[in-house]
């Protein structure tokens, strides 16, 4: 998809970067933020590297924050902040032209079709009148809009306004592209096809890519690495494969509970055991490395509370999992 440098489409890489492994495409060090008294960003530090990184966290934990202060957009209270090799405090605008930002809120222009809206951001982005118009094009074809790419802007649907902000932020052919919760609003449907054009933008064309989501799923889909934010801070981070190896025994159950599960819970947890309780009831009982006979314990504690189990088996680690015991949903 990107005219202007053909090895990324093909997912090549000249010899001596496959030599070579890639550098951060950000830092933060030490990074905090302060909103009057409340701090957003805490002693942030952080390497993202290249590739496709996630960024999670539930609503409040700092992330758009995050997204915001490498723009320039929100000045840090402390710290120090690089992007694609550039610091963010004296190269803001030299940031700006070299990433793809794709903003959580809507931000198009009223009164303007969605081809001459992308032609008009990658201008803004310094591509002449004329490559901008083939360019607009060409990413609304890409993104699924080629049929509607004449119709005004604010026609359209929820999910065509997600594609459009996703089309003006790849129109300049950017280094590093920032997605703000990309599949806010969808339907099932649009969200597994924004979902797919992600994949396809970080795997097939190669492209660095920072997804910011409290949708575990689509981070899960979509991203190789992770960073976990909870509070303004950053609570794990890493390889999400690598992150989701068994740290011992997992058992999925659930439970009958007259009394209610929160003594059982309880007892689990005063054993040593992580438990993390979904929506759907069922439980998920982590036992570290050297638990013995996992199972017979399970059951003899449920036995002590008067608690009966009508289910549980083995199970694996899941980035549900990560994300629960990183900030303390246990």
């Amino acid at each position: 998809m990107r005219s202007a440098s053909a090895e990324t489409c093909s997912g090549s890489r000249p010899y001596n970067q496959l030599m070579t492994a890639p550098l951060p495409v950000v830092t933060l060090e030490a990074v905090t933020v302060m909103y009057g008294q409340q701090a957003a960003l805490r002693e942030v530090t952080v390497s993202v590297p290249a590739g496709a990184v996630g960024l999670l966290g539930p609503n409040g934990a700092g992330k758009s924050t995050l997204i915001k202060s490498l723009l320039g957009f929100v000045v840090p209270t402390s710290g120090r902040m690089q992007v694609l090799g550039l610091d963010v405090a004296h190269a803001p605008l030299q940031i700006r032209g070299r990433i793809g930002y794709m903003p959580e809120n809507d931000a198009h222009i009223p009164g303007m079709n969605a081809v001459s809206f992308v032609a008009y951001c990658a201008e803004l982005s310094g591509l002449p009148r004329v490559d901008a118009m083939q360019r607009a094009h060409e990413v609304l074809f890409y993104v699924g809009l080629g049929e509607a790419r004449y119709r005004n802007v604010e026609t359209y649907s929820t999910g065509m306004k997600q594609r459009i902000k996703l089309a003006q932020a790849l129109v300049h052919d950017p280094d590093l592209l920032f997605l703000d919760e990309p599949t806010n609003g969808m339907d099932p449907k649009g969200r597994d096809e924004m979902l797919a054009l992600i994949h396809d933008l970080a795997h097939a064309k190669g492209m660095n890519v920072i997804v910011s989501s409290h949708l575990l799923p689509d981070i899960e889909f979509t991203c190789t690495h992770v960073i976990v934010m909870d509070g303004g801070r950053v609570a794990a981070q890493g390889p999400i494969a690598g992150l989701k190896q068994p740290r011992g025994q997992v058992f999925e159950l659930r439970v009958k509970a007259p009394e209610g599960q929160d003594a059982f819970v309880q007892r689990l947890r005063a054993a040593g055991l992580e438990c993390h309780v979904g929506d759907d009831e069922v439980m998920r009982v982590f036992v570290p490395d050297g638990g013995g006979d996992a199972a017979r314990r399970i059951f003899a504690m449920a036995a002590a509370e008067r608690v009966q189990v009508r289910h549980l088996r083995p199970s694996v680690p899941t980035l549900d999992d990560v994300f629960a015991s990183a900030v303390g949903e246990r």
